[in-house]
């Protein structure tokens, strides 16, 4: 089994996973990532994480395998890299990548789910996403 590094050449192991170039990352892809409550959650968690965190530290009320799934969106849009430490796959978000590509808007977006939260939580419904 054969997998590609980001630059497309092949490798031997198969624990390489594929990411988007800076130059191959496109909007709709990250508007369409960050469309998900789910997805928008582990976004958020990573963004108030000071580094890398595993798939398991996210307590996502779904199955494993929608985990996978919403885990793989992120990282083909672009917003999300993953490295695998021993057996562990970690997370990270491509905080500056998105930055330099399209200014402000991880930002814009992480805050206006705040606000859509807090405008939950006075009204007394639970917020997006859990």
């Amino acid at each position: 089994m054969e997998a590609r590094t980001t630059s497309g050449a092949d490798v031997t192991n198969a624990r390489v996973l594929d990411h988007p170039d800076c130059a191959d990352i496109r909007l709709e892809g990250v508007l369409h990532a960050l469309s998900d409550p789910m997805r928008l959650t582990v976004v958020r968690e990573l963004a108030a994480a000071s580094g890398e965190l595993s798939c398991s530290d996210f307590a996502l009320p779904v199955t494993k395998s929608t985990t996978t799934h919403h885990f793989r969106v992120l990282r083909e849009s672009g917003v999300i890299r993953q490295t695998y430490r021993g057996t562990a796959k970690m997370n990270a978000l491509r905080q500056q990548d998105l930055e330099t590509l399209f200014p402000g808007l991880l930002r814009s977006v992480l805050a206006a789910d705040s606000a859509e939260s807090g405008r939950a939580e006075e009204a007394g419904r639970p917020a997006s996403g859990l």
